[in-house]
């Protein structure tokens, strides 16, 4: 009980006209501006902002007085990050009510590479149309950082996965699941019984790679050859079972992510973990900060997450750890 009463006065100070209020002010930089924004007087939202600081018990901006701007204080900027995305929420809850109103169809479009679309999105995609049978989801391709990011900010995508992406001023990112390089081989092979596996156990052996226009493939092969690694590659593709295939006919070994080793499509298969920081690769699900993210898109994102760890569900290779 004792709890319940610390927060009530926050969440009576609390709404979405005085966080309206915060971020006019920041980014405006005086009450007047803002006020005249907003269409309310100097004194009304001077007090929505004195309300809020009150339930908070923190002062948000810095009042220097005269014809300086005002700051936000520490307190202020956090209070602000918060109210970005809140009214972001605000705004896709209001254009989802307004599709579903108007009898349109919701359709969350996806960019996703081959491990998203085929380890990652069919566990996640079960347990979202459980809650959401009438959404449209379209997944399109995006392999590359470059596509994925491009098509979030021209609007082409909802969501896309990539790799080791990073949250900046345009992209916000988010943690999917760990998928680091792992080396895909025969359950027969000389490495596959191996107890600290390296990739230096692929020096001067075939290799089946992914074709080296792929960042991710590029970037493995420039930090072997700094290492004296010289693998024999004997094959390029730019397909995942096409891959998979090539190395359970014995055609080689292939560097590939933990995820889609996991569950490998032969059983002759099996797979070596490396111990190396150059093995290390993060899957985020990711979105442009600039647009509205809908409800449904949210929701969706929170299905990929849960379901996730199903990924990593089958029977593990061997680690170098």
């Amino acid at each position: 009980m004792s709890q319940l009463r610390s927060i009530q006065p926050i969440k009576s100070g609390l709404g979405l006209r005085e966080l309206q209020a915060v971020l006019a002010i920041a980014e405006l930089g005086s009450f007047r501006a803002a006020a005249a924004a907003l269409g309310f007087t100097q004194s009304a939202l001077s007090h929505q902002v004195s309300a809020l600081e009150a339930a908070l018990g923190q002062s948000l901006f810095d009042r220097p007085g005269g014809r300086a701007a005002v700051r936000l204080t520490p307190a202020g900027e956090a209070v602000c990050r918060r109210a970005r995305r809140a009214l972001r929420e605000v705004e896709a809850v209001a254009a989802d009510a307004e599709q579903a109103a108007r009898g349109e169809s919701v359709r969350v479009r996806v960019g996703v590479t081959q491990t998203a679309a085929a380890e990652i999105m069919p566990a996640a995609l079960r347990a979202f149309r459980d809650d959401h049978p009438g959404v449209e989801v379209v997944l399109v391709a995006a392999d590359e950082l470059e596509s994925s990011r491009d098509g979030l900010l021209r609007g082409d995508f909802d969501l896309a996965f990539s790799y080791n992406s990073e949250t900046d001023e345009y992209i916000e990112a988010i943690a999917v699941v760990e998928d680091p390089w792992v080396i895909l081989t025969r359950r027969d092979s000389a490495i596959a019984s191996l107890d600290r596996p390296e990739f230096t156990v692929l020096d001067q052996q075939d290799l089946v790679a992914w074709a080296r226009r792929w960042r991710g493939q590029a970037t493995l092969e420039d930090g072997w050859a700094r290492r004296g690694i010289a693998p024999k590659i004997v094959y390029r593709t730019d397909d995942n079972l096409a891959l998979q295939r090539l190395v359970a006919a014995g055609l080689g070994h292939a560097c590939i992510g933990r995820v889609a080793a996991s569950r490998a499509v032969d059983p002759a298969l099996t797979w070596l973990e490396p111990d190396e920081a150059t093995a290390r690769r993060t899957i985020a699900v990711c979105y442009a900060r600039h647009r509205p993210l809908t409800a449904t898109a949210r929701t969706l994102i929170t299905a990929i997450r849960a379901q996730a760890a199903w990924a990593l569900s089958a029977p593990t290779g061997r680690s170098g750890r």
